[in-house]
């Protein structure tokens, strides 16, 4: 963007400059690049502003600054009243100046997987931008809204969240054509304390949707009674499905008459497949284009990772937990391998009523047969307890090291493990210390 741009974007004032020249934008001093404009975000226990003279060392040509300092080494500087803000108000600039077609997506649970469907789907056609891995708040936004060229098409943004109002802070600058949410279930209901409040918050995605565009949800009665979107509306379920063939690394299934193929197992990953779908349709592509896309989809980083450790098949699905996620997850990984052991960890921000939560999931796998079951900390611990009281065989430990040396003293080489936690358990730490063995 050139300074008249910035300026006209954020009413930012001049210090120093008319250079005419073209600048992108860095927040971070570790990588930044010659002739970047330096922007200083601010938190809680830091101030990026303390940083501005090492990121002019490291090649700066300016900054932006809130107290109005002048670094002599400058050639740029812009002084606005809030970084962060302004880093906002940069990107939706430079959103309406590329103008693609942008897709929100937000949910309790699949949303950086139906993000990464989305993607594989609608890039079949267009050149299109996604949000990186989960970079899923409002600086992960602006950094994405950057990737963009001036020929990109088609935006994908993914939108978390932790309270009411952040997803609305994020569509308020993105202002999507295609809002989608995957479901709204338990997860953070320890900050939102009701399922209710959580249907709300996701559906603050719709707050800025196009009047002309469509709202595509999971059928949850929750969603349908907080959305308030009066244009086009498109709930899908896995009621209308029919699964045709389910396999290890492969799903096939027909919706709406027509056939669609995963290179993933699970029911819960068709259903976040439909939501691609339907965006699909709503964006022009062909059935073919659609289809392609599905089957080239590939899980990213902790999603379903299948891994052969001294001749054990271990599944890492330990990027995040909720009760609804854990159900499905390991209900697919049972149905699917023999000799299943499943390794559970606490799941994190469910409030008051964690407890109750986790034996709640605890009961739901009392149905399970011929399965072997390991929790790791407090909470998992309240699973086993009812496992146990079902007959079922579970054992409890305080940490990974003392998880990690039980699998190795009492698996065998039939045995498939899988893995499912919140990502403060850091279960990865499981995965090194079954990669180094006995000590």
């Amino acid at each position: 963007m050139k300074e008249d741009e910035i300026v006209k974007a954020c009413g930012a004032e001049i210090l120093k400059g008319n250079t005419g020249s073209d600048f992108n934008f860095s927040t971070d001093t570790r990588t930044i690049k010659n002739g970047d404009l330096y922007l200083p975000l601010k938190g809680a226990n830091f101030d990026g502003e303390n940083f501005i003279q090492d990121a002019l060392n490291k090649g700066a040509a300016g900054y932006f600054t809130t107290r109005g300092e002048i670094f002599d080494n400058a050639k740029v500087i812009f002084k606005v009243d809030d970084t962060l803000k302004t880093y906002l108000q940069l990107a939706n600039f430079y959103r309406e100046k590329i103008n693609p077609k942008v897709i929100g997506i937000t949910g309790s649970s699949g949303k950086t997987t139906t993000k990464e469907m989305v993607y594989s789907v609608i890039s079949q056609k267009y050149k299109t931008v996604k949000t990186f891995s989960n970079h899923n708040n409002e600086i992960g936004f602006c950094q994405t809204v950057f990737e963009m060229n001036a020929d990109t098409e088609v935006l994908i943004i993914e939108m978390g969240m932790r309270a009411l109002g952040e997803i609305e802070l994020i569509s308020s600058y993105a202002k999507p054509d295609i809002a989608i949410v995957t479901n709204c279930g338990s997860a953070h209901i320890g900050r939102l304390k009701s399922l209710e409040n959580i249907a709300k918050a996701k559906c603050e995605i719709a707050k800025f949707l196009n009047p002309s565009g469509t709202f595509i949800a999971l059928n949850q009665q929750r969603t349908k009674d907080a959305l308030c979107f009066d244009g086009e509306k498109i709930f899908y379920s896995l009621d209308d499905v029919e699964i045709l063939e389910r396999k290890i690394a492969y799903t096939k299934f027909i919706y709406k008459g027509k056939m669609y193929e995963l290179s993933v197992e699970g029911d819960y990953n068709v259903e976040n497949s439909l939501a691609a779908i339907e965006a699909g349709y709503k964006l022009n592509l062909t059935y073919d284009e659609i289809k392609r896309g599905l089957f080239e989809y590939k899980p990213i980083e902790k999603r379903w990772e299948v891994e052969e450790i001294n001749g054990l098949k271990i599944i890492n699905d330990s990027y995040n937990a909720n009760p609804e996620s854990v159900k499905a997850s390991v209900k697919t990984f049972c149905e699917l391998y023999s000799n299943p052991v499943v390794v559970l960890g606490n799941m994190g921000e469910l409030g008051e009523n964690e407890v109750e939560l986790h034996k709640e999931v605890g009961r739901y796998f009392s149905k399970l047969k011929n399965v072997k079951f390991l929790t790791v900390g407090n909470l998992a611990a309240e699973i086993a307890k009812v496992l146990t009281q079902y007959g079922i065989e579970a054992k409890s430990f305080d940490d990974n090291e003392s998880v990690s040396l039980y699998i190795l003293d009492n698996s065998d080489v039939g045995n498939t493990i899988f893995l499912k936690a919140s990502r403060s358990m850091k279960f990865e730490q499981i995965i090194e210390n079954l990669k180094r063995g006995k000590l």
